[in-house]
C-alpha cells in the first residue's frame, strides 16, 4: 500500500514538472513568435525608407546629411542581432525618421506630392503595426518572465536554464514631453 502512495506522489510530481516545463516551452515559443512578428513589420519599414528618402531627395537635394543619417540608421538597425542592439538602433532610426519628416515640412510641394503622401501614410501604418507588435512582444515577455520568477516554476526555470527575456523599451528621449512652440 505504501508503495502505491509513493508511486502516486512520484507520478503526480512528474506530471506537475512536465506541465511546468511544457508551459515554459509554450511561452518561449510565443516570445519568439512575437519577436518574429515585430521583425516582419520592421523589415517592411526598412523597405519603405529608401523609397521615402528618394522621394524627399527630389525636392531637397541639398539636405544630404539628413538622408545619409536616415539610411545609415536603417542599415545599422537591419544588421543588429541582440534585442538590446535592436532596441537601441530602432529607437535611433525612429529619431532620424522624425528629422526626415521635419525636413519634409519645409517643402510644401513635397507635402502635396501624391507619392510622398502615400509613402508617409504607409510608413505611419507600419509604425502603428510595429507599436502593436512591440506591445504584444512585451506582454508575452512579461508572462514568460513572471513564470521564471514565481514559485514553484522558478525551480524548473533554474534547473532547465530558462532565463528572463528583455523588454523592448523606448529611449529616454522618447519619454520626454513634446515641446510645442508657436
Amino acid at each position: 500500500m505504501e508503495l502505491y502512495i509513493v508511486l502516486g506522489v512520484v507520478v503526480v510530481l512528474a506530471a506537475i514538472i512536465i506541465a511546468m516545463y511544457n508551459a515554459f516551452i509554450i511561452l518561449r515559443n510565443k516570445v519568439e513568435e512575437a519577436y518574429a512578428t515585430m521583425d516582419v513589420y520592421l523589415k517592411k519599414r526598412y523597405d519603405l525608407i529608401p523609397n521615402l528618402v528618394e522621394t524627399v531627395k527630389g525636392y531637397a537635394a541639398h539636405e544630404t546629411e539628413t538622408f545619409d543619417k536616415v539610411i545609415a540608421a536603417r542599415n545599422k538597425a537591419q544588421g543588429d542581432k541582440s534585442i538590446e542592439e535592436r532596441e537601441r538602433d530602432e529607437n535611433a532610426l525612429t529619431g532620424t525618421l522624425k528629422s526626415l519628416f521635419a525636413l519634409a515640412e519645409s517643402y510644401p510641394d513635397l507635402k502635396a506630392d501624391g507619392g510622398f503622401v502615400q509613402l508617409q501614410t504607409e510608413l505611419e501604418t507600419v509604425e502603428g503595426d510595429i507599436a502593436q507588435s512591440r506591445k504584444y512582444y512585451n506582454a508575452v515577455v512579461k508572462a514568460f518572465n513572471t513564470k521564471v520568477e514565481v514559485f514553484p516554476s522558478s525551480i524548473i526555470a533554474l534547473i532547465m536554464k530558462f532565463n528572463k527575456y528583455q523588454y523592448f523599451m523606448a529611449e529616454e528621449t522618447e519619454r520626454e514631453a513634446v515641446k510645442v512652440e508657436f
